[in-house]
């Protein structure tokens, strides 16, 4: 499927690590058909892909409870006066000012979604870290500039039908016709996004969560595992689930080399192959490395030739 133009669009309000702006044009062909379901992200981190499908209804899940509480402020439009600057001394301040509001159970107040707005994007590469402690301790960023903003009244109309919610992404009750778009937390050394992390034991979780839902799903993500002597590694690895009337797509977690278009595999005809790009007839192949059993062996693990 062709990559389309995308239709005007809100921009993603915080700037994120692994954000997948840059796959909306190749996600959309996959959406349309299904436009008038209910779009569910149980890993919704910057809100890319929604933002660039704006759909009707949505169901946004985050295990970051002050991610959540961000988007519902903006869902009620935010406007806020806090002193934002490019300043490492202020950074730490505000820094610090936010922690105090999570030690005291204060941090789902508008003060607290601005803070979090103002250290998302002042910070280190976009990075949102906690300690053991629940505070935040992502560095200084030291970017050039940056654009702030203080009043997000145009998100409010995008959001009025969008319902945020921070629970575990298995207590989501999905519909049999929910569009699922699934980017779950990469299974990589880094796992203290939430507290609890997202070990590889969660990656397996969301498989077969997945696998058992009737609907369309697309799930994307890059992992590499080690467990005793095996060992997984790979750019993309990709989980399908054969699921009736239903394509399962999967893209890498980062723009590829040449920009190479996501994979795709249409459960319905059973068939592996690549979004086409322009008028470039070279693809990369994909090889099926192994059989992965589960308790109703649907699921089938694949790795992309790099």
């Amino acid at each position: 499927m062709p990559a389309t133009a995308s239709p005007p669009s809100l921009r993603p309000p915080l700037k994120w690590a692994g954000g997948k702006r840059w796959q909306v044009p190749h996600l959309r062909p996959l959406w349309l058909p299904h436009a008038k379901m209910r779009l569910v992200e149980p890993f919704a981190g910057g809100l890319a892909v929604t933002l660039g499908l704006l759909p009707e209804r949505a169901l946004l899940n985050d295990a970051n409870p002050h991610l959540i509480n961000f988007y519902r402020w903006l869902q009620r439009g935010l406007k806020t006066d806090l002193r934002m600057e490019n300043n490492e001394r202020l950074f730490y301040r505000q820094r610090t000012r936010f922690n105090e509001l999570v030690a005291n159970g204060q941090e789902d107040t508008a003060e607290g979604a601005a803070l979090f707005y103002y250290l998302n994007r002042t910070g280190f590469n976009g990075l949102c870290r906690f300690n053991s402690k629940g505070e935040f301790n992502v560095p200084f960023g030291k970017y050039v500039r940056i654009g702030y903003t203080h009043d997000f009244t145009p998100y409010k109309e995008a959001f009025r039908d969008w319902k945020f919610i921070d629970a575990d992404f298995e207590t989501i009750r999905l519909a049999r016709n929910d569009f699922v778009y699934a980017d779950p937390p990469y299974d990589v050394e880094f796992t203290t996004y939430a507290k609890g992390g997202f070990p590889w034991d969660d990656q397996v979780r969301t498989a077969e969560w997945l696998a058992r839902h009737k609907g369309p799903v697309i799930l994307v993500n890059q992992a590499g595992h080690a467990s005793g002597s095996s060992t997984v590694t790979s750019d993309t690895i990709c989980i399908f689930s054969t699921l009736r009337d239903a394509s399962v797509a999967t893209a890498t977690a980062r723009p590829p080399r040449r920009s190479s278009p996501p994979a795709i595999y249409d459960a319905a005809q059973h068939q592996h192959r690549r979004c086409p790009r322009g008028d470039d007839s070279t693809r990369p192949r994909a090889r099926r490395v192994r059989r992965r059993e589960t308790t109703n062996d649907r699921d089938t693990l694949w790795r992309r030739r790099s």
